[in-house]
């Protein structure tokens, strides 16, 4: 991991910052894949399928039937068949208070005003396949999206190689009620459930996490359906000083780096840390782990410890990177999670670590990364909502009002807009 000291190598913490965030480009072999599913449908599924994938499947094989999704759950070991239903038990208690309601009210001038909250008819969540299993993705992108009462769900996933379906992603599926599964993966994934196939009908919105082939996808396709954000590499932010226990530093580095090559792990050391016994435990530790060549790589390319002589220092940095997670193992620690306004989930003490929050605190993980949560927030179920403003003005409301209006639309040239309120306005007068 490059070490740095803030500020005085400020300039070279930006660089390295940025060439960390690949920046994604519009791709023309995502441009073809999307156009061939648009145009051919479930050949062009199957074909980029047999091509990217090595699996050969059929239209009929295409979907996984819900009975193989009930054996999958049947045949997952017993401890993490519980582990999962604990995990699903927090998840929906933490997400059911985001759930929004419908209002109204009536105005002095007689003008009832409402807002109404529905849920999407229709929407796919992407589990990613490759280096890992994710049934935790699983559960975190549908039970949002069941608690705002979405009524279709489906779930798309890329087939094994070997023709041997994920087991715990599958498990995962049944246990929160998910009927419609289809193996497929990557831009062609994405294609098919926005303008669907002979097989799979269009969705309103796809969610969760994909490679650069599925978020290139979803940049192309949004506008067409609505997406949940442009997710990159996972990233991990540690703002630690000498009263933090340096082994949960390597620790919880090492638990992003092992996501995959491209993931980002930095460490914001405040004053006198350790930094070499740091050092010593990443590399120790690295040597034991079976996803070593993985976490490496990323430690390489993307690992960063930046010493830093304040607190203040800290959180200015923090909030300038605006990191997926950041974990806080300081003294007074809350006191520093107050300064933080740019991050997805914010892991406070010794006793948080950040695969916790992956898991079963019940929070979402599907947080912004690269940058975006200045602006982006975590997945919730007002993701799978739309709003719909409503007026009613009767007869007294709209007279008190028309003036005012009229001379809006008059001011912006638009006198149609003007003759549509004074119309109303002359007949009443007339009667």
């Amino acid at each position: 991991m490059r070490v740095l000291t803030y500020p005085q190598e400020q300039q070279k913490l930006w660089a390295n910052l940025v060439r960390g965030r690949k920046e994604l480009r519009v791709n023309q072999r995502v441009r073809k894949i999307v156009e061939d599913v648009r145009r051919q449908g479930n050949r062009a599924v199957l074909r980029y399928t047999r091509q990217y994938d090595a699996v050969a499947l059929s239209e009929q094989s295409v979907r996984i039937p819900p009975r193989q999704l009930k054996e999958a759950w049947e045949h997952l070991d017993p401890a993490l068949r519980r582990a999962l239903t604990l995990a699903r038990n927090r998840i929906q208690r933490f997400h059911r208070r985001q759930l929004k309601h419908s209002w109204s009210f009536t105005d002095r001038l007689g003008v009832t005003l409402s807002q109404r909250w529905l849920p999407l008819q229709r929407v796919a969540i992407y589990i990613p396949g490759g280096k890992a299993a994710y049934p935790s993705s699983v559960l975190m992108n549908a039970i949002p999206a069941q608690i705002a009462g979405v009524p279709e769900i489906v779930m798309v996933t890329p087939p094994s190689p070997a023709r041997k379906l994920n087991c715990p992603t599958l498990a995962a599926a049944h246990l929160v009620g998910i009927k419609e599964v289809y193996q497929i993966g990557g831009a062609q994934a994405i294609a098919a459930l926005a303008y669907g196939t002979q097989t799979i009908k269009p969705v309103d919105k796809i969610v969760g996490p994909g490679n650069i082939y599925v978020t290139e996808a979803k940049r192309l396709l949004y506008g067409v359906i609505d997406i949940d954000m442009l997710a990159g590499p996972s990233e991990i932010v540690v703002i630690a000083d000498r009263t933090a226990d340096v082994q949960c530093v390597a620790a919880d580095l090492l638990s992003q780096a092992e996501h995959d090559e491209d993931a980002v792990a930095v460490a914001i050391l405040i004053g006198r840390f350790p930094l070499q016994k740091l050092q010593q435990l990443l590399a120790a530790r690295l040597e034991q782990s079976p996803r070593r060549q993985i976490a490496q790589a990323s430690l390489r390319r993307h690992g960063l410890i930046i010493r830093v002589n304040s607190r203040s220092d800290a959180a200015s940095l923090a909030n300038h990177i605006a990191p997926e997670h950041l974990e806080i193992l300081t003294s007074a620690p809350q006191r520093l999670a107050d300064q933080i306004r740019n991050v997805g989930a914010i892991f406070i003490g010794p006793f948080s670590p950040e695969p916790i929050g992956d898991y079963l605190a019940g929070p979402n993980h599907v947080l912004p990364t690269g940058g975006t949560a200045r602006f982006f927030s975590p997945l919730s179920v007002e993701s799978f909502l739309k709003a719909s403003n409503v007026i009613h003005c009767r007869k007294s409301g709209l007279v008190r009002l028309a003036r005012h209006a009229i001379a809006i639309a008059e001011a912006e040239g638009l006198v149609e807009h003007a003759n549509a309120i004074a119309v109303r306005i002359r007949k009443n007068k007339k009667r």
